[in-house]
């Protein structure tokens, strides 16, 4: 993943440093029938998006029919989503079409150069094979995951999965984060000890290395040959640590990690946010776009805790529902059911498949939260 962090943080990491009012921001809750909201917005998805090729633009209605690995990765959670909340066969024909064509646009394989990109890809795998039972899905995942864990050295920084093949000093939480979840949920499938072996350590890592236990914050990098740490905290990070930390709650009953989750989320409703409207601020586009909808599905999975502490419970619910109201309210232009990286406004003109997703794995995580 392509992320040129700085420019970002210049012009938006100061703008949310207040907590959030546990009140809604539009007066009484609005009536939204959220299965007809998540629907909509999937179709849209792929409608707009969808390539008979194999894979997703990466721009609506055909402005850009580039690809990039990443956020295709993304764009099936989506459908994936909606298959498991609808059972509609409709979404499943397109999962095998893209299996196939991802692999044709990355150059005829599943690897990459980036780990973190190999990850998210895994992942979507993964839930490709828990809801159709087709082995090829979960042997490219084994496949990708022998690939990922060799990107973990000692060389630089005493441990992490690095980021790139040809940067193996850059540690990043991006690269650390989605490879303990997929450690966590193969463990979960096969058993296999090794697995769950690899995500402790890999959270360990990350804990020690990229987050400040104090407040919650979950740090960008750490350049291994200069030991520099990237203080920013992206909502991305934030989730996908929080996501892990829930995994390995479920797995080991140890409260430490669901206390870590706790604060992670309670971090980013607090100081990722935009204060003028208390929900997540706009983090950019291109793949900063995607970064807010990584947070709201992993953010779903510690609402689902039934273990949550009820203290938080009450504030984070109403944070969760505040930015998909939000979303579908102020941030969808109606005529076509695009979304763009402002949550509270819609985009102008045409749209780019990293917000596309990112709003719809909001709206399709609401939709699952309101069953």
């Amino acid at each position: 993943m392509k992320k040129l962090l700085i420019l970002f943080i210049a012009s938006t990491v100061f703008c949310a440093c207040n907590k959030i009012d546990d009140e809604y921001t539009y007066g009484e809750d609005p009536v939204i029938d959220w299965n007809d909201a998540a629907n909509k917005s999937t179709d849209a998805l792929i409608n707009q998006f969808w390539n008979a090729d194999g894979y997703f633009n990466y721009g609506s209605n055909g402005t850009d029919v580039g690809f990039q690995y990443w956020p295709n990765a993304h764009a099936m959670d989506v459908l994936i989503d909606a298959y498991v909340r609808t059972k509609d066969d409709k979404y499943k024909d397109y999962f095998s079409k893209w299996y196939e064509g991802v692999k044709v646009k990355n150059g005829n394989t599943y690897y990459n150069v980036f780990y973190d990109d190999m990850e998210w890809n895994a992942l979507t795998m993964l839930r490709l094979y828990q809801v159709t039972n087709d082995d090829k899905y979960l042997n490219t995942v084994k496949e990708l995951w022998t690939d990922i864990s060799g990107g973990w050295n000692t060389d630089y920084a005493e441990g992490g999965v690095a980021w790139k093949k040809d940067m193996l000093y850059s540690k990043n939480a991006c690269s650390n984060g989605p490879a303990s979840i997929l450690a966590a949920r193969l463990y979960n499938l096969t058993k296999d000890e090794s697995y769950k072996t690899w995500s402790e350590k890999i959270y360990e890592w990350q804990k020690n290395t990229l987050f400040e236990r104090a407040t919650g914050a979950v740090y960008d990098n750490i350049n291994g040959e200069t030991n520099m740490v990237s203080t920013v905290a992206l909502t991305y990070n934030q989730g996908t640590f929080l996501g892990t930390a829930v995994e390995l709650y479920r797995i080991t009953g140890d409260k430490a990690y669901l206390n870590d989750a706790q604060k992670i989320a309670n971090y980013t409703l607090t100081k990722c946010i935009d204060q003028s409207n208390n929900i997540l601020r706009n983090e950019g586009t291109g793949d900063n776009a995607l970064f807010k909808g990584i947070f709201m599905r992993y953010f779903l999975m510690l609402l689902q805790e039934q273990d949550l502490n009820s203290a938080y419970r009450t504030k984070f619910e109403i944070f969760f529902k505040n930015n998909a109201i939000s979303i579908w309210t102020k941030g969808c232009y109606p005529q076509t059911l695009l979304f763009g990286p402002a949550w509270n406004e819609p985009p102008v003109g045409e749209a780019q498949l990293t917000a596309q997703a990112s709003a719809c794995m909001a709206i399709e995580a609401m939709a699952s939260f309101a069953e």
